[in-house]
Formats: structure tokens, C-alpha cells, sequence
């Protein structure tokens, strides 16, 4: 059985999707990857799905989804990527690991629609940083 990672925010309309698509991508098929909010917006936001298409992932088919969907899976591990997610977090069955890596939400950002974009870019390469060591991490674990 594949361990699944669970990453975890408010709205699971950005960071999250940001940070599942870019895992999955780096991990590969041995790891199942999802993402989730304590608080969903009900959607991905449009400007996550271009960001991420312009480094050739699709986040076109995610769907905004409440955490209670996953109370009765086993979580191998739960990242939050917000304070909110992570104060809001449950003990998932089977949870071994936990970490909290905040990062900023591009959703708040202001501006004309390139200011906002300049702003998702940005998070996605600091999730793209931190998720991709740790998903170096988990791959040598397995060697």
C-alpha cells in the first residue's frame, strides 16, 4: 500500500494544491499524494492552475475538499502549509509523521491580475524549494 501524504491549509484552494502537485510530481507513483482544508473555498483558485501550468503541471481536475474526507484513511503523513490548518488539524489513523511549513497566501494578494500572479509564482517556487527536499528526502528513504 502506497504511504498517503496529506497536505493540509484553510481553503485548500492554493498553497495546498501547490504544494500536492508539486510533491506528486517529484515523488512519483511509490507515494499517494492529496491535499485538503479545515475550511474549503469550494475552489481551485484560477491563478494556482496557471502557475502551475506554466512549469507543466496540470492541477486542472483538483477539487477543493474538506480534511474530513480523509478522518477514516490511513495518513502515513500530514504537512499543514498554514497556521490555521495547523491548529485546526486532526490525528488522522495511522499518522506517523507531522510538519508544519507555512508559507505565504497568494489569495490575499492585491494588485493588478500580474501583481497577483507575481505573487503565486513566488509561493509556488518557496513550496517548490521546500517540498522538493523533502520529497528528496522521502525518495532516499526508500533506497
Amino acid at each position: 500500500m502506497k504511504p498517503l501524504i496529506l497536505v493540509l491549509c484553510t481553503g485548500n484552494s492554493c498553497r495546498s494544491h501547490l504544494a500536492e502537485g508539486l510533491l506528486r510530481a517529484a515523488l512519483g507513483e511509490d507515494f499517494e499524494v492529496a491535499s485538503a482544508g479545515s475550511n474549503p473555498a469550494g475552489y481551485v483558485h484560477p491563478l494556482a492552475i496557471r502557475a502551475m501550468e506554466e512549469i507543466g503541471i496540470d492541477l486542472s481536475g483538483h477539487r477543493s475538499k474538506h480534511l474530513d474526507e480523509f478522518l477514516d484513511r490511513e495518513v502515513e503523513t500530514v504537512i499543514t502549509v498554514c497556521g490555521n490548518a495547523d491548529q485546526a488539524c486532526p490525528v488522522f489513523p495511522g499518522q506517523l509523521n507531522r510538519h508544519h511549513w507555512p508559507f505565504d497566501d497568494p489569495a490575499h494578494a492585491t494588485g493588478a491580475e500580474e501583481e497577483q500572479f507575481a505573487v503565486f509564482r513566488r509561493v509556488r517556487e518557496e513550496i517548490a524549494r521546500v517540498f522538493g527536499a523533502y520529497a528528496a528526502g522521502r525518495l532516499d528513504e526508500r533506497k
